[in-house]
Protein backbone atom coordinates (compact mmCIF):
# COMPACT_ATOMS: atom_id res chain seq x y z
CA UNK A 1 0.00 0.00 0.00
CA UNK A 2 2.84 2.35 0.93
CA UNK A 3 4.54 1.69 -2.40
CA UNK A 4 1.32 2.43 -4.26
CA UNK A 5 0.85 5.75 -2.45
CA UNK A 6 4.50 6.66 -3.07
CA UNK A 7 4.19 5.77 -6.76
CA UNK A 8 1.05 7.91 -7.15
CA UNK A 9 2.76 10.80 -5.35
CA UNK A 10 5.89 10.62 -7.52
CA UNK A 11 3.80 10.37 -10.65
CA UNK A 12 1.76 13.45 -9.70
CA UNK A 13 4.96 15.38 -8.94
CA UNK A 14 6.38 14.34 -12.30
CA UNK A 15 3.22 15.38 -14.17
CA UNK A 16 3.15 18.71 -12.32
CA UNK A 17 6.78 19.38 -13.24
CA UNK A 18 6.17 18.45 -16.86
CA UNK A 19 3.09 20.68 -17.03
CA UNK A 20 5.30 23.67 -16.26
CA UNK A 21 7.25 23.17 -19.47
CA UNK A 22 6.20 24.22 -22.94
CA UNK A 23 7.90 23.92 -26.30
CA UNK A 24 8.24 26.47 -29.10
CA UNK A 25 9.94 25.96 -32.47
CA UNK A 26 11.63 28.70 -34.47
CA UNK A 27 13.66 28.66 -37.69
CA UNK A 28 16.05 31.52 -38.28
CA UNK A 29 18.79 30.25 -40.55
CA UNK A 30 21.80 28.59 -38.98
CA UNK A 31 20.58 26.93 -35.78
CA UNK A 32 23.92 27.52 -34.03
CA UNK A 33 23.08 31.23 -34.02
CA UNK A 34 19.54 30.84 -32.71
CA UNK A 35 20.31 28.98 -29.49
CA UNK A 36 22.17 31.77 -27.68
CA UNK A 37 19.53 34.53 -27.85
CA UNK A 38 16.90 32.24 -26.32
CA UNK A 39 19.28 30.72 -23.76
CA UNK A 40 19.78 34.20 -22.30
CA UNK A 41 16.13 34.47 -21.33
CA UNK A 42 15.22 33.63 -17.75
CA UNK A 43 12.67 30.84 -17.93
CA UNK A 44 14.15 29.14 -20.98
CA UNK A 45 15.15 25.68 -19.79
CA UNK A 46 16.92 24.42 -22.89
CA UNK A 47 17.38 24.93 -26.62
CA UNK A 48 17.86 22.08 -29.07
CA UNK A 49 19.13 22.47 -32.62
CA UNK A 50 17.36 20.32 -35.16
CA UNK A 51 15.30 19.91 -38.29
CA UNK A 52 11.57 20.30 -38.93
CA UNK A 53 9.00 20.86 -41.64
CA UNK A 54 10.28 18.29 -44.12
CA UNK A 55 9.25 14.98 -45.66
CA UNK A 56 12.21 12.73 -44.78
CA UNK A 57 12.24 10.63 -41.62
CA UNK A 58 15.12 11.37 -39.22
CA UNK A 59 17.16 13.53 -41.62
CA UNK A 60 20.89 14.02 -41.19
CA UNK A 61 22.71 17.35 -41.35
CA UNK A 62 24.11 16.46 -44.78
CA UNK A 63 20.65 15.60 -46.12
CA UNK A 64 19.07 18.75 -44.71
CA UNK A 65 21.95 20.93 -45.96
CA UNK A 66 21.36 19.65 -49.49
CA UNK A 67 17.95 21.35 -49.44
CA UNK A 68 16.20 18.24 -50.75
CA UNK A 69 14.40 17.02 -47.62
CA UNK A 70 12.14 20.03 -47.18
CA UNK A 71 13.36 20.60 -43.63
CA UNK A 72 14.29 23.89 -42.02
CA UNK A 73 17.19 24.24 -39.62
CA UNK A 74 15.37 25.16 -36.42
CA UNK A 75 15.60 25.36 -32.66
CA UNK A 76 13.24 23.79 -30.17
CA UNK A 77 12.91 26.05 -27.14
CA UNK A 78 11.78 24.43 -23.90
CA UNK A 79 10.55 27.05 -21.47
CA UNK A 80 8.65 27.68 -18.25
CA UNK A 81 5.59 29.83 -19.11
CA UNK A 82 5.44 31.03 -15.50
CA UNK A 83 8.77 32.80 -16.05
CA UNK A 84 8.80 33.68 -19.73
CA UNK A 85 5.88 34.11 -22.11
CA UNK A 86 5.51 32.99 -25.71
CA UNK A 87 5.23 36.68 -26.61
CA UNK A 88 8.66 37.30 -25.10
CA UNK A 89 10.06 34.46 -27.19
CA UNK A 90 8.54 36.08 -30.28
CA UNK A 91 10.12 39.41 -29.37
CA UNK A 92 13.55 37.75 -29.20
CA UNK A 93 12.91 35.88 -32.43
CA UNK A 94 12.12 38.96 -34.51
CA UNK A 95 15.33 40.66 -33.33
CA UNK A 96 17.44 37.72 -34.52
CA UNK A 97 16.20 37.14 -38.06
CA UNK A 98 16.06 39.03 -41.35
CA UNK A 99 12.28 39.07 -41.90
CA UNK A 100 12.67 40.43 -45.44
CA UNK A 101 14.62 37.49 -46.95
CA UNK A 102 12.53 34.74 -48.53
CA UNK A 103 15.56 32.82 -49.79
CA UNK A 104 17.43 32.06 -46.57
CA UNK A 105 19.15 33.97 -43.81
CA UNK A 106 22.29 36.07 -44.07
CA UNK A 107 25.02 34.20 -45.99
CA UNK A 108 23.09 30.92 -45.92
CA UNK A 109 20.68 30.60 -48.82
CA UNK A 110 18.28 27.80 -49.66
CA UNK A 111 14.95 26.46 -48.39
CA UNK A 112 16.62 24.86 -45.36
CA UNK A 113 17.71 28.29 -44.08
CA UNK A 114 14.42 30.17 -44.43
CA UNK A 115 12.95 31.89 -41.40
CA UNK A 116 9.71 30.48 -40.00
CA UNK A 117 7.70 30.27 -36.80
CA UNK A 118 6.22 26.82 -36.23
CA UNK A 119 3.09 27.16 -34.11
CA UNK A 120 1.88 24.39 -31.81
CA UNK A 121 -1.70 25.54 -31.27
CA UNK A 122 -4.25 28.25 -32.00
CA UNK A 123 -2.98 30.50 -29.21
CA UNK A 124 0.54 30.50 -30.64
CA UNK A 125 -0.84 31.02 -34.15
CA UNK A 126 -2.78 34.11 -33.05
CA UNK A 127 0.19 35.59 -31.16
CA UNK A 128 2.64 34.86 -33.99
CA UNK A 129 0.36 36.42 -36.60
CA UNK A 130 -0.26 39.48 -34.42
CA UNK A 131 3.47 39.97 -33.89
CA UNK A 132 4.12 39.66 -37.62
CA UNK A 133 1.32 42.11 -38.40
CA UNK A 134 2.66 44.56 -35.81
CA UNK A 135 6.09 44.44 -37.41
CA UNK A 136 4.60 44.90 -40.86
CA UNK A 137 2.63 47.92 -39.64
CA UNK A 138 5.79 49.54 -38.28
CA UNK A 139 7.33 49.34 -41.75
CA UNK A 140 4.70 51.67 -43.25
CA UNK A 141 4.75 49.84 -46.57
CA UNK A 142 8.51 50.30 -47.07
CA UNK A 143 9.28 46.57 -46.88
CA UNK A 144 7.44 43.26 -46.66
CA UNK A 145 7.79 40.70 -43.87
CA UNK A 146 8.12 37.32 -45.60
CA UNK A 147 8.83 35.15 -42.55
CA UNK A 148 6.43 32.21 -42.61
CA UNK A 149 4.08 31.09 -39.85
CA UNK A 150 3.48 27.37 -40.22
CA UNK A 151 1.86 24.55 -38.26
CA UNK A 152 4.40 22.64 -36.19
CA UNK A 153 5.62 19.35 -37.56
CA UNK A 154 7.81 16.62 -36.14
CA UNK A 155 11.09 17.98 -34.81
CA UNK A 156 14.28 15.95 -35.13
CA UNK A 157 17.22 16.82 -32.89
CA UNK A 158 20.41 17.46 -34.83
CA UNK A 159 23.61 15.49 -34.27
CA UNK A 160 25.32 15.97 -30.90
CA UNK A 161 28.16 18.10 -32.27
CA UNK A 162 25.65 20.76 -33.31
CA UNK A 163 24.17 21.16 -29.83
CA UNK A 164 25.41 24.20 -27.86
CA UNK A 165 27.90 24.85 -30.65
CA UNK A 166 28.34 28.49 -29.64
CA UNK A 167 29.42 27.33 -26.17
CA UNK A 168 31.52 24.31 -27.14
CA UNK A 169 33.27 25.91 -30.14
CA UNK A 170 33.32 29.65 -29.34
CA UNK A 171 36.15 30.64 -31.69
CA UNK A 172 34.76 28.80 -34.72
CA UNK A 173 31.28 30.04 -33.91
CA UNK A 174 32.33 33.68 -33.63
CA UNK A 175 34.29 33.45 -36.89
CA UNK A 176 31.34 31.89 -38.71
CA UNK A 177 28.92 34.48 -37.36
CA UNK A 178 31.24 37.33 -38.37
CA UNK A 179 32.04 35.88 -41.81
CA UNK A 180 28.35 35.32 -42.46
CA UNK A 181 27.65 38.99 -41.74
CA UNK A 182 24.85 38.09 -39.37
CA UNK A 183 25.30 40.84 -36.78
CA UNK A 184 25.93 43.52 -39.39
CA UNK A 185 22.74 42.59 -41.24
CA UNK A 186 20.74 42.41 -38.00
CA UNK A 187 21.81 45.97 -37.20
CA UNK A 188 20.73 47.06 -40.69
CA UNK A 189 17.35 45.36 -40.28
CA UNK A 190 16.69 47.00 -36.91
CA UNK A 191 17.75 50.38 -38.27
CA UNK A 192 15.47 50.04 -41.29
CA UNK A 193 12.52 49.13 -39.05
CA UNK A 194 13.27 52.09 -36.79
CA UNK A 195 13.57 54.58 -39.66
CA UNK A 196 10.43 53.26 -41.39
CA UNK A 197 8.36 53.64 -38.24
CA UNK A 198 9.44 57.25 -37.62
Amino acid sequence: MYRLILAVFLCSVSVAAYAKERVAIFAGGCFWCMEGPFDKLEGVLSTISGYTGGHTENPSYEETSSGTTGHYEAVEVVYDPAKVSYQQLLNVYWKNVDPFDAHGQFCDKGPQYRAAIFVMNEEEKVLANKSKAALQERLNGKATVVTEILPAQKFYAAEDYHQNYYINNPIRYKYYRYACGRDKRLEQVQESIKSASN
